[in-house]
């Protein structure tokens, strides 16, 4: 039979097997922020025809995308790990950053059971602790507050001694040519606890590689471990000295920081202990490996033993202490497509593949039954000069995937815009803008052709802010803006989606079109008005 809610048309049989659904496809536009002002905004100065024929003649609306809403701090911007999380749990679901920002106000991160054992296993044998990740206050992938938290910890159980920070620098989720202050307030915070010194900087392009790209990798391990990199002895004066060369914060290459003697302050040797204080995994997670996890390189890089705690857990095939846990996995739409026999098929470029799979599933790393996975090579150091990145061959695979006729479900990340707009290009964001739209015209072509819904929508603001509007700078940060929402389907033409809606409500909406009853662990609703 056929099911008439208002103007939206739900084929439905008598049982859930009789179901006969046609392809649903959840196109996420990485990036793809919603903002009225067109100064700065990629997607307004680009030319988007198909995009604009969505937006003219399709059910639209935008979502809450950032803060309190999607499970961040009130105000904080919006990320693709907190945004794929809401997305496909259909709730919210506190981020580690959250957790670990109640245990520093409420003290409780001093008496971390992990964090103690650590710090009481090095003061013991009197070797030293590193302490490693990245120095900004962008909030997407680590926190200052929780560096110097660390270093609190360390002045509480007075270890004064042997404390060094291997500072990874920043400049896509922040401002560029920003690095020489984030380490000044470091120099500051050092000074109050009298503990610590930097031991080595490098920008995030080498030490949180997630594409693969080992030999970036290495030269951040090499750099750790064996204090291989441009010798200097003050890291201030060596990151503005790149920047004279025209190098901005993440592109830095590895510097080893030295002593009035010419040797190096530290480096990470037989049993020292390492903190890893990153809260969001994807970026430390290759760097934890290869220094950490006895699975890797253990005779090719001259690998030391030594002892490593994760703020938060960055695989959980690593097996190391972590600090702060995620939740138990959240049943969303993973869980409920497997219990359902929802063949669903996740394609996105290396760079976000962590997001359609891990972030998507809960947290966690399990791939479920009935899922078919695809990640497109990363190419970062290409941004600029080419803008697509692997947009086409993202757009191709999803292309392959629904002419094949083996799925129902389709989640594609497209992810050129928000790569590029991370390097505060306007001009070459606007090209990649257009490249998306281009791909996102022949993907829903080809669903209009097989009779198919598909959902348009984003994880979080970027691209549609490109200049700070307090500064008139390059704005190559998320934003705290919502996001759009679009439903394109032959039955949906006329029909109306809610306006207070956030991207926990994604999820529902799928399965209210897929006929099946969400969990009640959802705590979204469907977006669609009858």
């Amino acid at each position: 039979m056929v099911v008439k809610l208002g103007n939206w048309s739900l084929g439905i049989g008598s049982e859930m097997g009789d179901v006969n659904r046609k392809p649903l496809a959840l196109i996420i536009l990485d990036g793809w922020g919603y903002s009225s002002s067109r100064k700065g905004n990629a997607i307004a100065l680009a030319h988007t025809p198909n995009y604009d024929f969505i937006c003219e003649n399709f059910p639209s609306t935008i979502l809450a995308a950032s803060g309190e809403r999607v499970g961040l701090t009130n105000g904080a911007a919006g990320d693709s790990e907190i945004g794929h999380l809401a997305i496909g749990t259909g709730q919210l679901v506190k981020g580690p950053e959250n957790n670990i920002s109640d245990a520093i106000a409420d003290g409780s991160f001093y008496s971390n059971e992990a964090l103690n054992a650590a710090y009481d296993s090095a003061n013991a044998r009197g070797s030293s602790i590193h302490l490693v990740g990245l120095i900004s206050d962008g909030g997407v992938h680590s926190s200052l507050d929780s560096l110097f938290a660390l270093l609190r910890l360390a002045a509480k159980k007075g270890i004064r001694e042997n404390v060094y920070i291997h500072a990874i620098l920043d400049g896509k989720d922040v401002p560029q040519r920003t690095a020489d202050v984030y380490l000044e307030l470091l120099g500051i915070k050092l000074a109050e606890f009298g503990i610590g010194q930097v031991a080595s900087v490098c920008g995030r392009h080498y030490a949180m590689d997630s594409s693969n790209n080992w030999d970036r990798t290495v030269r951040a391990f090499t750099m750790l471990v064996h204090a291989e990199g441009e010798p200097a002895t003050d890291p201030i004066e060596a990151v503005r000295g790149s920047f004279l060369r025209g190098i901005s914060d993440e592109f830095i290459q590895p510097v080893v920081i030295q002593g009035e003697d010419g040797s190096p302050v530290a480096r990470i040797k037989d049993g020292d202990t390492v903190v890893f204080f990153n809260h969001r995994p994807d970026g430390l997670r290759q760097l934890t490996r290869a220094i950490a996890v006895s699975d890797f390189g253990e005779n090719a890089f001259g690998k030391p033993k030594i002892s490593a705690v994760c703020l938060t857990e960055y695989d959980e095939k690593f097996e190391l202490p972590v600090a702060f846990k995620l939740s138990n996995e959240a049943r969303g739409l993973a869980r409920v497509f497997a219990e359902n026999g929802i063949y669903n098929y996740r394609v996105s470029e290396a760079e976000k593949f962590a997001y359609v799979t891990q972030f998507f599933n809960g947290g966690s790393e399990a791939k479920h039954p009935c899922e078919q996975r695809v990640a497109i090579p990363s190419r970062l150091d290409l941004a600029l000069e080419a803008p697509e990145m692997g947009s086409f061959k993202v757009a191709d695979r999803l292309l392959r995937g629904l002419e094949e006729g083996e799925n129902e479900v389709f989640i594609a990340n497209l992810s050129a815009a928000d790569l590029v707009a991370h390097t505060g290009n306007l001009e070459k964001t606007v090209e990649a803008v257009q490249f998306v739209d281009t791909c996102l015209g022949g993907i829903i072509a080809k669903i209009t052709e097989l009779g198919g819904t598909a959902i348009i929508t984003a994880d979080h603001g970027n691209v549609e802010q490109m200049i700070d509007p307090r500064s008139g700078r390059p704005d190559p940060d998320h934003t705290a803006n919502p996001v759009p929402f679009h439903i394109v389907s032959g039955a949906s033409s006329n029909g109306h989606l809610r306006e207070d809606g956030a991207l926990e409500d994604i999820a529902p909406t799928m399965l209210a079109i897929l006929g099946i009853e969400k969990p009640a662990e959802m705590t979204g609703r469907d977006l669609r008005l009858s």
